[in-house]
């Protein structure tokens, strides 16, 4: 068994895992990392890019069914599905090609196997049909992310029950769809297969869909939906599969004694994640994993001294731009940067790219009301927004929430075309610690998107022009 020695060891290389090795190298470590499978992990190779590339076909094919609303005609508009789940792969591909430089650029040492705890400052690399490897490391950070979780009754087959993953790549273009469950992922799937023609069925336990969101958006986003033609039940769950002939019925519980079946072609399983904490070497050692997910503190400490966890493998909220952030934090704190901060959680944006798009940051509503504070409290509706109508999208809403006693911005929440691009606008304005004064006297470029949130702002305190 070789060994070699280095400052930091990351085990993992996805959205977490590689910046918190080139932050760490560009700080003066050596580092090592040890990814198993793909560089770029989930959100690179199997979520985040390449979902956004799909997104972007099914968005496009919609507007080509809308081409006479804007005076355009074109002879029968039509996809291969072939096609668009190439191009996303490319996309994925070229990507994970620029991980790969970027570790080399920032002399990262690379290991490609599964890397386990091997006792205090040591990690050991394992690869079929190889001699294992030894590393030597000072501090040792884990970002082995997260996967699909598996619900009783609903277990996926890759052919009939589909997890993300060939959600991704389907080997045929479903006619009838049903999405268990409706945070980001399912969402955004029933949004692609919808607007590529199937009839969707989107199946949500709670009482609302997306519910990390403001409920007043999450019911915007709910009628829009229905309005593109997806099936919503909520309170509901999937009580049985039957797989028979190349179809699948589903038995739905639809609460209060009602119930309902339907046949449908294929089924994604969008239900959540779990940590991927197995085969780490874990056992005997001060990690603590609850809820299949690490327990760190706010400098991404383990309970185990030098070990350190980012990513989907820790706590919420799960997205790959919290991981990166967390993969820099953590190796600043460990080379003893000045000025590091913890993350506060409540300044990290979501978004989610089904049509309408979602995204928010902060205080809900309703959130902010059980502090107890008094709030004021901003709506905007996208159909008084100039470019919104010449886009020819229209639907939407900005609701902005103060804290009336002292204006202190305390969350946005948008439902709307290209919304995942403006809310960084809010996330500076939180972490800049901005008040109502300073937003309402900026002046913001006309006409945009962005105007919306200029007004919603107004809005909140009786000063909008707009509406």
């Amino acid at each position: 068994m070789s060994e070699s020695s280095f400052d930091i060891v990351v085990i993992g290389g996805g959205p977490g895992g590689y910046p918190a090795a080139i932050r760490a190298s560009q700080l003066g470590k050596q580092v090592a990392l040890v990814e198993r499978e793909h560089l770029g992990g989930i959100c690179l190779n199997w979520g985040c890019i390449p979902t956004k590339a799909l997104l972007r076909a099914s968005e496009l094919f919609h507007t080509l069914q809308r081409l006479d609303e804007f005076g355009l005609s074109a002879k029968d508009p039509h996809f291969d599905i072939d096609k668009v789940v190439r191009r996303s792969r490319r996309i994925s591909k070229r990507l994970a090609a620029g991980v790969k430089h970027l570790l080399k650029k920032n002399k990262v040492t690379v290991f490609d196997g599964h890397g386990r705890l091997a006792g205090p400052g040591r990690v050991r690399v394992e690869r079929e049909g190889e001699q294992p490897v030894e590393l030597a490391a000072e501090n040792i950070v884990i970002a082995s992310g997260a996967r699909a979780r598996t619900v009783p009754g609903l277990e996926p087959d890759g052919e009939l029950v589909w997890t993300y993953k060939e959600a991704m790549v389907p080997s045929l273009m479903p006619e009838r769809l049903l999405v268990v469950g409706s945070g980001a992922i399912g969402v955004e799937f029933a949004s692609f297969y919808g607007d590529l023609g199937a009839e969707v069925t989107l199946v949500e336990m709670l009482p609302q869909i997306l519910p990390v969101e403001d409920p007043e958006i999450a019911a915007l986003a709910r009628k829009q939906f229905e309005k593109n033609g997806i099936q919503i039940r909520t309170s509901a769950t999937v009580s049985a599969l039957e797989r028979e002939n190349g179809q699948v019925t589903a038995q739905l519980d639809l609460g209060e004694g009602e119930s309902e079946s339907i046949t449908v072609d294929r089924v994604i399983v969008a239900a959540g994640i779990v940590g991927n904490v197995e085969e780490l070497g874990l056992e005997g050692t001060g990690v603590q994993v609850e809820k299949t997910h690490i327990v760190v503190d706010a400098w991404q400490r383990t309970g185990e001294p030098s070990v350190y966890a980012i990513g989907d493998v820790v706590g919420p909220p799960w997205l790959a731009h919290k991981a990166s952030h967390e993969g820099v934090l953590c190796a600043e704190h460990i080379a003893g940067v000045e000025g590091v901060h913890p993350i506060d959680t409540l300044r990290i944006p979501g978004c989610t790219y089904c049509r309408p798009q979602i995204a928010s940051v902060g205080m809900s509503e309703a959130r902010a009301a059980e502090e107890g504070r008094e709030l004021r409290v901003g709506r905007f509706p996208l159909l008084a927004n100039g470019k919104a109508l010449a886009l020819g999208e229209s639907e939407g809403l900005v609701k902005t929430v103060f804290d009336a006693a002292t204006g202190e911005l305390l969350g946005a929440h948008m439902v709307g075309p290209e919304v995942t691009e403006m809310i960084q606008g809010f996330v500076v304005a939180m972490n800049l610690e901005t008040t109502e004064a300073e937003l309402m006297q900026s002046v913001f470029p006309h006409p945009t998107l962005s105007e919306a949130m200029h007004e919603s702002v107004l809005a909140a305190y009786g000063r909008a022009l707009n509406i």
